[in-house]
């Protein structure tokens, strides 16, 4: 059993020379320093591990490198780090972002008052970004309103439709990394399945602060997209959207499967008619939206939403 940290900051890595020895810097210059920063390393090909190095040489104790013997992907890499490590709390971290220096700080004290007020259940918080460009000039102040997402709707019935967790952003505590079980090969993100967890049996805080940089540039595997390339985007990608739709229910049938004996009977009625979607006819799916409030974020993604499904 790995000894228990009280904060372990999970940096996945694959190939990131590029803005890598940047961002470590900019979490080591947190105002919070009691952490222990695990960098779990996807089998990188490029300078990724010489910048590593530099970085553990001068900070042996507080910087722990972790190599996988085979390249997993982004989500892999965050759920089975997280399956490894021992903490009270748990962070996660892109490698080609930039932290601003009260993110620790300011994110531990509001998942602290999140746990006073749900008596330590399992509980996520996230927060805001700015967006910026390849050089951090900022491109827009806030990542939630440049694409007009309703970051507090966290309830199950909107988490199932519509991720709202911006993953770089997010902190876990233990109660709910314990939740966190199996993770099937249906998972859409990794921020995604936890926020699902968080909703089903605990608590979800947004911090509506900006916390970070959150850099755009070509190699982004997530990036940011304002509503009108959002809008753009959908229309010329019909088909594709159709099936993003409906892996999505199969991400929630996954879920259904494996938490079935931890679900309430409500939670069971409301995954199932998620789910199983996909077999329902033109008026059942389009009534099973609205009568369950399987909703996105705004009119116009909701209205996209009953043409395609």
């Amino acid at each position: 059993m790995p000894k228990k940290e009280s904060l372990c900051i999970i940096l996945a890595v694959y190939n990131g020379e590029d803005y890598l020895s940047e961002q470590i810097s900019s979490i080591l210059q947190n105002s919070y320093q009691d952490f222990c920063l695990h960098i779990y390393d996807d089998c990188s090909t490029d300078g990724t591990k010489e910048i590593i190095d530099k970085w553990t040489e001068t900070h042996p104790e507080q910087i722990i490198y972790h190599k996988n013997r085979r390249n997993k992907g982004v989500i892999q890499n965050f759920l089975q780090a997280l399956e490894e490590l021992e903490a009270d709390y748990y962070m996660l971290c892109d490698q080609d972002d930039f932290w601003l220096k009260n993110k620790i700080k300011d994110t531990l004290r509001f998942m602290q008052d999140l746990e006073d007020r749900a008596r330590k259940m399992p509980a996520a918080v996230f927060g805001d970004a700015k967006v910026v460009d390849e050089n951090l000039n900022v491109l827009a102040e806030s990542f939630q309103k440049q694409g007009r997402l309703h970051a507090e709707k966290t309830d199950l019935p909107h988490l199932l439709m519509e991720n709202k967790l911006l993953g770089c952003t997010i902190m876990l505590n233990h109660a709910l990394k314990e939740k966190l079980g199996t993770f099937p090969p249906q998972i859409r993100m990794h921020d995604w399945w936890i926020g699902l967890v968080a909703s089903a049996f605990g608590t979800i805080g947004f911090l509506d602060e900006p916390l970070l940089l959150y850099r755009q540039h070509g190699k982004n595997i997530v990036g940011n997209s304002s509503q009108k390339n959002y809008i753009k985007n959908r229309i010329s990608h019909l088909e594709k959207q159709r099936e993003s739709l409906y892996r999505t229910c199969s991400q929630a049938e996954a879920f259904f499967e494996i938490y079935y004996e931890e679900l309430s009977k409500e939670q069971r009625a409301l995954l199932h008619a998620f789910a199983t979607l996909p077999e329902q006819n033109w008026f059942i799916r389009r009534y099973r939206i609205l009568s369950y409030g399987f909703f996105k974020s705004g009119f116009i993604r909701n209205l996209g939403v009953l043409l395609l499904i």
